[in-house]
């Protein structure tokens, strides 16, 4: 029977320093001669080094066995399981954090409306990049100004690129109604939500307790991937289509990957987070 050792806490490679997550379709992840292995449907073989992968996005067509989720967990690497090519975030995997101080300072701060606040206007401003901007502003107000901004930023980088913008428009129950570049956001987004979940739970931070947002299941996550889109999913969204109007989801989510790598997230988020959490 093969026997997946579980690595010393020391030895983990912490979030800030693993690979950008990795998306798998249509095979089977077992575990085999001690190692995670990865069987494609178009029999392609894969060893992965799990300990070293900020997350697994599992998506249509995936069978994954209880000795490879048990591997994964052991070495702080969550699971999340997506629709086809990341376009939708279902559910993902808490991991073991050996810790939970963290969740502690996190729950604390969550519990008080005063540092609730606090730490909501910090996020705003890494949003605005400008500290004057959010002082002296209710909450309400400023999630106002948030989505004016955003909706700002769609059209001046359509005119940046070139790209017809027509709005935020689509139906994830009719997604093929959507144009082209709207699927490309939300396929980038929905990475960026996993991504981002990766590194929130492996830091032994609870994605569901938000400080900006509050609904659904994962409003920790949305409040900090938001600080990132416009340099990351919003960029690699339209870059993409100006090359290829036609672009499939997966060539946007090959463009992210680079940004993401070239811009360091993986390192950058982190030390963000610990910085907007600090007393």
């Amino acid at each position: 029977m093969p026997i997946f050792e579980k690595l010393p806490l020391e030895t983990l490679t912490p979030a800030k320093e693993r690979w950008t997550p990795i998306y798998l379709e249509h095979g089977r992840l077992e575990i085999d001669d001690s190692s995670v292995k990865w069987i494609g449907a178009d029999k392609t073989v894969l060893r992965l080094p799990i300990a070293t992968i900020s997350a697994l996005m599992l998506g249509p067509g995936t069978t994954v066995t209880h000795a490879a989720v048990k591997a994964c967990a052991d070495c702080n690497t969550p699971v999340c399981w997506v629709g086809a090519e990341g376009l939708r975030f279902y559910a993902f995997g808490a991991t073991p954090t050996h810790d939970n101080e963290r969740a502690r300072i996190q729950a604390a701060l969550h519990a008080s409306k005063k540092s609730r606040e606090r730490i909501a206007r910090r996020m705003f401003v890494m949003r605005f990049g400008d500290e004057s901007v959010v002082e002296g502003k209710t909450i309400k107000t400023l999630m106002g100004m948030e989505g004016h901004r955003v909706r700002e930023l769609y059209i001046s980088m359509g005119q940046k690129y070139g790209v017809s913008w027509k709005g935020r428009n689509y139906n994830p129950d009719n997604w093929q109604l959507a144009d082209s570049l709207n699927k490309a956001i939300s396929a980038a987004n929905a990475a960026l939500y996993a991504l981002t979940t990766a590194v929130v739970s492996s830091m032994g931070y609870l994605p569901q307790l938000g400080f900006i947002h509050s609904a659904g299941t994962l409003p920790f996550v949305f409040d900090i991937a938001d600080i990132y889109k416009p340099e990351t999913t919003l960029e690699a969204a339209f870059q993409t289509i100006r090359i290829n109007p036609k672009a499939e989801e997966k060539d946007t989510l090959t463009r992210l990957k680079q940004i993401i790598e070239q811009s360091r997230l993986m390192y950058r988020i982190p030390k963000d987070i610990s910085r907007l959490l600090a007393e």
